[in-house]
């Protein structure tokens, strides 16, 4: 006799506990900014045998779009997707980074093809391929004009290399303004730092999410993480699915942020 449930009823069942995770979101505490450590495609490759990491790159690509969708649906303003660490420049071998970077490329290009969506490149060119580095401005040249999802794309990102680029930005506007040694420390406020960072202008992430199962930072947004809450999910990211991405803005919504306090 075949115990196994039919897959009308399991869809079915999976679509009842949506509805049900989406009525137990407080909707005056879902998060304006969402930032997600996009971690696992290289696991996901390996655990379906695959010997080039680029299988698990790719599907982790596509799942990019469909997370965007449900973060558009739930009302978020703003998602910045950590995708390619500046450390992984130098600790990933050139096979695999030559095809991260066109899988970034090509990725960045569809993503521009949304009416709604704008694209915003964080972090440094230094060692990605003019391919990647010219996607990338033109997502972000094409969609300047965009109102709806901010979407921040973590390339080449490193966030003491974020900050350090941020207080030399500060002493040489201090320079050219001509300022001395002796008054620059009243110049080197968290606030003044802020205003130079690559995200400056946009409010720090309310929630940061990593997938995989890991539970660290990896230096992603070490300065604007300083009082943002954090979610961890087993999955792998091109498993991702969208319960687990509901069950974070439920945890989320039923906490009493300190903010430092």
């Amino acid at each position: 006799m075949n115990t196994q449930p039919k897959p009308e009823r399991t869809g079915l069942l999976y679509r009842l506990y949506q509805r049900r995770l989406r009525r137990e979101i407080d909707l005056d505490r879902v998060p304006h900014h969402i930032a997600v450590i996009v971690d696992g495609n290289r696991r996901w490759a390996k655990q379906r045998l695959q010997e080039r990491a680029a299988f698990g790159h790719r599907a982790g690509a596509r799942k990019i779009p469909e997370f965007l969708g449900w973060c558009e649906e739930e009302g978020i303003g703003v998602v910045t997707l950590y995708l390619l660490s500046a450390d992984n420049l130098n600790a990933r071998d050139r096979e695999e980074l030559e095809d991260l970077f066109g899988i970034v490329a090509e990725l960045a290009l569809l993503l521009a093809e949304n009416p709604r969506w704008r694209v915003k490149h964080v972090g440094s060119c230094e060692g990605l391929s003019s391919e990647l580095s010219e996607a990338l401005a033109e997502a972000e040249a094409k969609t300047a004009e965009h109102e709806g999802l901010h979407i921040n794309l973590a390339v080449g990102y490193g966030g003491r290399s974020e900050i350090t680029a941020a207080v030399r930005s500060v002493i040489a506007e201090h320079q050219a303004a001509g300022g001395s040694i002796d008054t620059l420390a009243e110049r080197l406020t968290p606030e003044t730092i802020g205003e130079h960072l690559w995200t400056r202008g946009q409010a720090d992430p309310d929630l940061m999410i990593r997938t995989s199962g890991e539970q660290r930072l990896s230096d992603f947004m070490i300065w604007q993480s300083a009082h943002s809450e954090f979610y961890f999910v087993e999955a792998l990211y091109p498993d991702l699915r969208e319960v687990d991405f509901l069950r974070a803005l439920r945890d989320y919504s039923t906490r009493q942020r300190r903010l430092g306090s």
